[in-house]
């Protein structure tokens, strides 16, 4: 058999609802590692906030012995070898994209925040036009320091690795149909707020973005054909990623428009990658 991917996104698949990983879980991905395979992470996450959130769990900067060889982080606007930490892809939207998706979220009254390009994607810009908005003030909370507000017209903007709006659940806001018409020369994707779980983030990125592109990338770097992939997600930032490998599954949490188009495995709580890899045939319980 030739080479494998196995590729997982993170947060509410890989992590449990209590930001730990299994040792199950982990085992899995060892083994799989072991037989050859390949393995990935694919995250909405920076690298910064991914080393943080590894850090909590248990796992140093290093990340030596964590299981993955592979991530792509932002969303696939980079990727990252491990160890190492070698960068091996990387996308940026320009300074003037900046400036469209900016004053097209201002129009909307969008509360947006702007994050710099690699490798420097932790600080951004932020602009909040005074409404209710519970998970905005979160994510600046979660990242102190991080955010500077964007206050005035701006004339220039430094390139970036993307521009995020926080919608509250409920809102009145373009939906995301409207907002890809609207800007149809960017890659624009949906998310679920892994804070409140409610609210929804749309982020939108260099055209070339996704976590499917990136997966694409480097599974022609390695020589490895897509129907030889499995990816697992349990949203719609996911779903990209879910369609191009050769066989997606998602978690029990998962939204259940994405558990009626892809093959259900169990929670993030309750070990869905180790069932993933199990039902695959490329590890034997």
């Amino acid at each position: 058999m030739g080479k494998r991917l196995f590729i997982t996104d993170l947060d509410g698949t890989l992590m449990t609802d209590a930001k730990t990983i299994s040792p199950q879980d982990l085992a899995t991905l060892e083994r799989l590692q072991r037989n050859g395979v390949v393995t990935a992470v694919a995250t909405g996450r920076s690298v910064h906030s991914l080393e943080k959130a590894l850090k909590a769990i248990g796992f140093g900067k290093g990340q030596d012995f964590f299981p993955i060889d592979y991530v792509l982080f932002s969303t696939g606007s980079g990727i990252m070898v491990l160890p190492g930490r070698e960068i091996i892809f990387q996308r940026a939207l320009a300074g003037s994209d900046v400036m469209e998706i900016m004053a097209y979220f201002d129009l909307h009254q969008l509360d947006y925040m702007v994050h710099r390009a690699i490798p420097h994607t932790r600080e951004f810009l932020y602009r909040s036009h005074g409404h209710p908005n519970p998970d905005f003030e979160a994510r600046l909370a979660f990242h102190p320091g991080d955010g500077l507000p964007l206050k005035g017209p701006i004339r220039n903007a430094e390139p970036a690795t993307q521009v995020l709006a926080v919608i509250p659940a409920g809102s009145d806001a373009p939906k995301l149909d409207t907002i890809r018409r609207n800007l149809p020369d960017f890659s624009v994707i949906q998310a679920t707020s892994p804070l409140d779980h409610q609210s929804v983030w749309i982020e939108v990125f260099h055209k070339d973005v996704s976590k499917s592109k990136a997966a694409d990338f480097l599974a022609q770097r390695l020589s490895i054909h897509r129907r030889d992939s499995i990816s697992i997600g349990n949203d719609y930032n996911d779903e990209d990623l879910l369609a191009w490998s050769g066989k997606g599954y998602v978690v029990e949490n998962a939204p259940e428009s994405l558990r009626r188009a892809y093959e259900t495995v169990g929670s993030n709580n309750a070990c869905g990658i180790t069932m993933a890899a199990e039902r695959s045939g490329w590890i034997r319980n």
